[in-house]
């Protein structure tokens, strides 16, 4: 039978709680891989509107030349 000491217990004791404290911190804390996730998920949404945007942009670009070139010149 192994007898371990009760030091033994208690120091292996805290170094789980510290390692499952640390695994929290990592899974849910400020700099978690959710966290890394939801930027990863709002950074691809702002690059489709980005997208949008720039085709929006265009077409009232050239909307306005259009416009621009049927107002009389002046002199």
């Amino acid at each position: 039978m192994i007898h371990l000491s009760l030091k033994t217990i208690l120091i292996t004791l805290i170094g789980i709680l510290l390692f499952g404290i640390y695994m929290g911190i990592l899974l849910y804390g400020e700099n978690s891989w959710s966290v890394l996730s939801q930027l990863e998920n709002k950074k691809h949404s702002l690059l489709n509107e980005e997208k949008a945007l720039k085709q929006e942009n265009q077409k009232l670009q050239k909307r306005f030349f259009v416009l621009k070139q049927l107002e009389p010149k002046e002199e």
